[in-house]
């Protein structure tokens, strides 16, 4: 009698904790792709932003995923797969000497950088979350302009 009621206040417990887990939410896949990079020195960093008010990101302490791909002909491809639906927006930098952070001249970066839903950057065109960002609600490919200033 003590282990079936034992028993049944387990599966009860088991039960009502199951009830509570999150549902299977569906994921996606974000292809990234750069292209026309100065050269094939180093690798290309790609830094998937989740969250306003996350870029810009010069240190790389504020992204949600980040991933290196190696450079071929010029160009660099990632794939970064089981990602939840939402809003998300991509950093890219062109990393020269693989130290993982925008290595900057006087003021300017002097390695490529990008950002999704930009073509160019300048004093009245500075990244931001809001003007990076896209809508991930199915498997999708971007590309993205590395610029160097």
């Amino acid at each position: 009698m003590k282990i079936t009621i034992i028993t049944l206040l387990a599966f009860s417990f088991s039960l009502t904790l199951y009830s509570f887990a999150k549902p299977n939410a569906k994921t996606f896949s974000l292809a990234i792709e750069v292209k026309n990079l100065r050269n094939e020195k180093g690798v290309v960093q790609f830094a998937l932003y989740n969250k306003d008010g996350s870029i810009p990101d010069e240190d790389y302490e504020n992204y949600y995923k980040i991933v290196k791909g190696e450079i071929v002909n010029g160009s660099s491809t990632i794939t970064i797969e089981n990602i939840p639906s939402g809003k998300y927006a991509v950093n890219i930098l062109h990393d020269e000497n693989k130290n993982g952070k925008i290595d900057k001249g006087f003021i300017l970066p002097i390695e490529g950088i990008g950002f999704s839903n930009f073509q160019s950057i300048g004093l009245t065109n500075r990244p931001n979350f809001s003007k990076a960002s896209f809508e991930l609600k199915e498997n999708k490919s971007i590309n993205v302009k590395v610029i160097y200033m």
